[in-house]
């Protein structure tokens, strides 16, 4: 099932999701090399520019995500509603935890806390994705 948002052939939106997926693990394993014992304020500098940079490369990713999402029907679109509502929870989490960072909040408590979940959501969220796509063959151009 082919999708509006591609190049040559191959959709968009697979090829940025990888970007805020690993600015924010990296993110939240810097949060924790900081908290656990390291100290050292490279770790937490770091933590707080890759949280900023996965919320920009999401909200780029989201760009042909939603393209994609408009020219489905059926059970995939009830799929990618729901993908899109978890990664917009998503945002809406980690950018609670940038601006409690920006206030001078610390790491340790709520902010690792909204990492912690902003993760465990990221990683539902792509479960969805793969299943759209290695299920419901969205994205994919059958021959």
């Amino acid at each position: 099932m082919r999708t509006p948002a591609q190049v040559a052939k191959h959709p968009i939106h697979p090829m940025l999701v990888p970007i805020p997926i690993g600015l924010w693990i990296f993110s939240f394993v810097c949060d924790l090399t900081f908290v656990l014992g390291s100290g050292v304020s490279l770790w937490y500098t770091l933590s707080f520019w890759t949280l900023i940079g996965g919320l920009v490369g999401a909200v780029i990713a989201a760009v042909p995500g939603v393209i994609d999402m408009l020219s489905l029907r059926g059970p995939p679109k009830r799929l990618a509603l729901a993908h899109m509502a978890l990664n917009a929870t998503i945002i809406v989490t980690y950018a609670l935890n940038l601006g409690m960072r920006i206030q001078g909040g610390g790491i340790a408590g709520v902010p690792l806390l909204l990492s912690i979940v902003a993760i465990v959501l990221l990683a539902v969220s792509g479960w969805l994705g793969g299943h759209m796509v290695y299920v419901h063959r969205v994205g994919v151009e059958e021959p």
